[in-house]
């Protein structure tokens, strides 16, 4: 497979981002008087807001933090940051001093269209960025110091990236990682 065709395979899997308001926030109110919203102290400690469109939760923390998790593309972040601020102000807690909107995370998927012999790629790389032990998990694990990532790779030719703060980190990785195992003849 070429490597425009593997760049074309990345697909977003999970947006994680974050802001904050200056307001402490009364998480059994939020959950009382917000439709969708739920709060268990005793499950997790913020109250948990679930959107159907786009598909994704947010956190809403009582120190004002607020967190969203789930989304598949970041315009969809941005929406359901702005959905759980206007229903906080719609129930009388002030969303002054939002900060600004925070890329914590970015998973995606990607395939590299063939079966990869994992061992060779351990034995190739070198063990300094790499952890390989399939008695214990199916994938071998590869850190990558830039952009700092981490990518699980299978025997498949599949890979899950994490840790990426943006979309064009996510393609920096495939391009090192089909020039890393282009290099040791393995693809």
């Amino acid at each position: 497979m070429l490597l425009e065709d593997i760049i074309k395979t990345i697909k977003i899997e999970n947006v994680v981002a974050s802001t904050s308001i200056s307001s402490t926030i009364n998480l059994e109110s939020v959950s009382e008087m917000i439709e969708g919203a739920e709060y268990n102290k005793k499950r997790f400690p913020g109250a948990i807001y679930r959107l159907a469109e786009p598909k994704l939760a947010v956190l809403v923390f009582g120190s004002g933090k607020i967190v969203c998790t789930g989304a598949k593309k970041i315009q969809n972040v941005k929406v359901g940051i702005t959905k759980i601020l206007e229903k906080l102000e719609e129930i009388g807690i002030s969303t002054d001093g939002q900060t600004e909107l925070v890329l914590h995370n970015i998973v995606s998927s990607a395939d590299l269209g063939c079966e990869i012999n994992l061992d060779a790629v351990a034995m190739g790389i070198g063990f300094e960025n790499i952890e390989y032990e399939p008695e214990q998990f199916p994938g071998l694990v590869y850190r990558i110091a830039d952009p700092k990532s981490v990518v699980l790779l299978f025997g498949s030719g599949k890979m899950i990236i994490t840790g990426c703060k943006s979309p064009e980190d996510s393609k920096l990785v495939v391009i090192k990682i089909v020039n890393d195992l282009g290099e040791l003849g393995l693809l």
